[in-house]
């Protein structure tokens, strides 16, 4: 069984991870995942990576 995403997420898990634990700017990791600053920004200050919903 795969994992289960909020209908209107952009990220998986692993990005997630991959977010929270990298030094690179907002604007980079945004960039590289093709997300917006807000969303890496979100994921940076949370403690979690599983869907909020």
């Amino acid at each position: 069984m795969g994992q289960v995403l909020h209908g209107s997420a952009r990220t998986t898990e692993v990005v997630r991870r991959a977010i929270q634990h990298s030094q690179e700017s907002l604007k980079a990791l945004a960039k590289r995942h093709g997300i917006n600053e807000k969303t890496v920004a979100k994921w940076k200050k949370r403690s979690f990576v599983h869907d909020a919903a």
